[in-house]
C-alpha cells in the first residue's frame, strides 16, 4: 500500500511529501507518529518544499548579477550605513507601501551589493522582483520598439513588487531614454517599489535626466519621502591599491 502511495504522491508531483513519506517509511519512523502527526509533517514538508522553490524561481527571474546577503553587509562606521536602518528596510514594508530607496556613492563602494542584498530579501518573503542595469535596460527597450515586443517588456516590469535601476546616472540620457524612463517610471510608480544606485548624489540627476519637464515628473515620482542611504569611504579597488602602496613602501 505505501508504495502505491508514494507513486500517486510522486504523480500528482506532490514531491514535499513524497521525499518526506519515503525517507519516514525508510528509516522506520513513520509508525512512531500518530495519524495526524504524519499529516502535519507531510503536509509541512510539502508547504516547505513549494515555498523553497518559489523563492528560487523569483530569486532567478529576478536576473541579479550576484548573491549578496544582508546578514552579510559590511557596517563598517566610515560606511555610513546604518544597521539598524537597513534591518528595518529588510522587513520589506516599504514593499507593501510601494516606497523607494535611493542608495549613493562612489563607484565600488557596495551600492550594488546593497540593492541586490535588498532584492534578494525580497524574493525570499515573496515579492516578484527584477534586477535592471540602467546601461542595458535602455538599448533593450529600444530594441524592443523596433522589434514590437516593448508592450510585453514594459508588462513584465508593471508585474513586479519591486524594481533595482542599479548605476542610474552613468551617461547622460538621450530623448529616446528618456521618454522610456519617463513612461517605465509613471506606469509603476505608486504600485511598485523601485531603487536606485547611482554614483551621483540626487541633486545632480536632474542634469542627468536632461529635459526640464521630463525630470521633473521623474524626479517628483522617485524622490519624495523616499528612503535615502549615502555610503562613503573608498572603493575596495582603492582600498587595496592604498594597503598595496603602504606595503610596499
Amino acid at each position: 500500500m505505501n508504495t502505491t502511495t508514494l507513486e500517486k504522491l510522486r504523480k500528482l508531483k506532490f514531491t514535499g511529501m513524497y521525499n518526506a513519506f519515503k525517507t519516514n517509511l525508510e528509516n522506520g519512523k513513520a509508525e512512531e507518529y500518530t495519524t495526524d502527526q504524519l499529516l502535519a509533517l507531510l503536509v509541512d514538508a510539502e508547504y516547505d518544499y513549494r515555498m523553497n522553490k518559489r523563492i528560487e524561481s523569483l530569486i532567478f527571474n529576478a536576473r541579479f548579477r550576484y548573491k549578496a546577503s544582508i546578514e552579510e553587509m559590511n557596517y563598517h562606521p566610515e560606511r555610513n550605513i546604518d544597521r539598524n536602518f537597513v534591518q528595518r528596510l529588510a522587513d520589506c514594508t516599504f514593499i507593501s507601501r510601494a516606497e523607494n530607496i535611493l542608495i549613493t556613492g562612489s563607484t565600488g563602494c557596495g551600492k550594488s551589493y546593497l540593492a541586490t542584498a535588498l532584492g534578494i530579501n525580497a524574493c525570499e518573503k515573496g515579492y516578484r522582483t527584477l534586477y535592471m542595469s540602467i546601461t542595458k535596460l535602455f538599448p533593450k527597450l529600444k530594441m524592443a520598439k523596433a522589434d514590437g515586443t516593448y508592450i510585453k517588456e514594459i508588462a513584465k516590469i508593471e508585474r513586479m513588487h519591486l524594481v533595482i535601476f542599479d548605476d542610474f546616472g552613468i551617461h547622460p540620457l538621450d530623448a529616446q531614454s528618456r521618454a522610456i524612463l519617463m513612461e517605465v517610471i509613471e506606469d509603476i510608480h505608486g504600485k511598485t517599489s523601485m531603487i536606485f544606485t547611482s554614483q551621483l548624489p540626487v541633486n545632480k540627476w536632474f542634469e542627468v535626466i536632461g529635459e526640464r519637464t521630463i525630470a521633473d515628473a521623474v524626479l517628483d515620482r522617485v524622490t519624495p519621502e523616499a528612503h535615502r542611504i549615502e555610503i562613503e569611504g573608498e572603493s575596495m579597488r582603492k582600498r587595496r591599491s592604498r594597503k598595496s602602496e603602504y606595503e610596499y613602501d
